[in-house]
């Protein structure tokens, strides 16, 4: 086994992480990125590299020995539509775009994973490095399963890694089962007959059926879901095409729901649907109603999420790697593919002083660059070599 020099990886990783920060790529528009991941690759002197999976994505794949088990490994690359608010001297150069949620340095890692397993070679089968796209708006590994990776780059587990702000670095954090919720989208549209403000009664205005609306659709977690099953239904925009003095004609309600289990997710959209068609008939306005399932919930799987803190113990102690005591409402591409295989998601410090993700200041924090290479190296090399 080759020894390496991870000072040097690390000053490295710096480097592809700013690189990538300064022209940050929107979902399936990542072929800089792509591009990038691919020459560092072949200079890593990987053989196996196949591009344009699901759109822009990649996956490198990396043999040693006679085993003939596989494990993934996953970086998502894509940046936010968010104009950066920094001075920092690697500073998005791409006009509203920037990586607001650390992808330039979940790539940068995994791309010094792979140089360091290929280097030192110490596991026995088969590695996918996969690079993913658009996964913020959740269609990249979706477009990735769709085109085949399953079946053209099978594996038998899949890990993947997030920073996390407010969490110290070379600190990571994860548990078994549900740990990020599903995001279910819904707009609702309510039709009517506006008119003068004076003449309510020469209408089928459609405001005050909208409001009910909204009120009403508070009950579903409080009075239609069991108690004990976590969700959320929030009501973000109504939008209405009446002014000052006009009743509206047509309103829109637009929100999104967040659970953790699929039969819940089902029973927020039948409510859903059950409550708008009564309000409707209540008020004398027809109704349409919009619901798609942009993300399934994150389920980590038991035995791969000991395999996973077992690896990050190896990297920085016991003392630095904890089990999640809850999991949390935000939403996670990765959810598709352990939908497909075992695997784990595991979450590292990006710092206390971090600003939060999706925020015009964040920046995520190069100090947490080797602990991720070190972390997606180990858990390679333990369940590839029977430790």
């Amino acid at each position: 086994m080759k020894d390496m020099d991870l000072n040097a990886l690390h000053r490295d990783m710096t480097q592809w992480r700013r690189d990538l920060h300064t022209h940050p790529e929107f979902g399936f528009e990542e072929t800089r990125t792509a591009a990038f991941v691919t020459e560092k690759l072949r200079a890593f002197g990987f053989d196996e590299i196949a591009t344009g999976i699901g759109g822009t994505g990649i996956v490198a794949t990396l043999r040693r020995g006679t085993g003939n088990r596989a494990i993934a490994l996953r970086a998502d690359m894509d940046a936010l539509r968010i104009a950066e608010q920094s001075t920092l001297p690697y500073a998005s150069q791409t006009p509203g775009v920037m990586h607001a949620c650390g992808h330039d340095g979940h790539t940068a890692m995994l791309l010094g994973a792979a140089k360091m397993l290929h280097e030192t070679g110490d596991f026995n089968g088969t590695i996918r490095f996969i690079f993913q796209p658009a996964e913020e708006w959740g269609k990249g590994a979706k477009a990735m399963l769709a085109d085949g990776l399953l079946a053209r780059f099978p594996f038998d587990e899949i890990y993947g890694l997030h920073n996390m702000p407010g969490m110290p670095i070379g600190r990571f954090e994860t548990r078994a089962g549900p740990v990020m919720s599903a995001e279910d989208n819904f707009e609702i549209t309510l039709h009517g007959l506006g008119g003068h403000a004076a003449r309510p009664h020469a209408t089928h205005e459609v405001l005050v059926a909208a409001c009910a609306l909204v009120v009403n659709l508070q009950t579903i977690v409080a009075r239609r879901l069991d108690p004990t099953d976590i969700a959320v239904v929030s009501v973000t925009e109504l939008i209405t095409d009446g002014t000052r003095n006009a009743l509206p004609g047509e309103a829109r309600i637009l929100g999104d729901a967040r659970s953790f289990k699929r039969d819940v997710s089902a029973a927020i959209e039948a409510q859903m649907r059950r409550i708008t068609q009564g309000i409707a008939d209540a008020y004398g306005v027809a109704e349409t109603v919009t619901y798609t399932h942009e993300f399934v919930p994150l389920i980590n799987d038991a035995a791969a999420t000991r395999e996973a803190l077992r690896a990050a113990e190896t990297v920085v102690g016991k003392d630095r790697v904890a089990e999640m005591k809850e999991p949390i409402a935000a939403s996670e591409d990765f959810a598709q593919f352990l939908a497909h295989v075992p695997g784990c998601f595991m979450f590292m410090g990006n710092g206390s002083e971090s600003k939060p993700l999706h925020n015009s200041s964040y920046d995520f924090n190069d100090a947490g660059l080797i602990f991720g290479a070190q972390f997606f190296a180990e858990v390679a090399r333990q369940r590839l070599s029977g430790r």
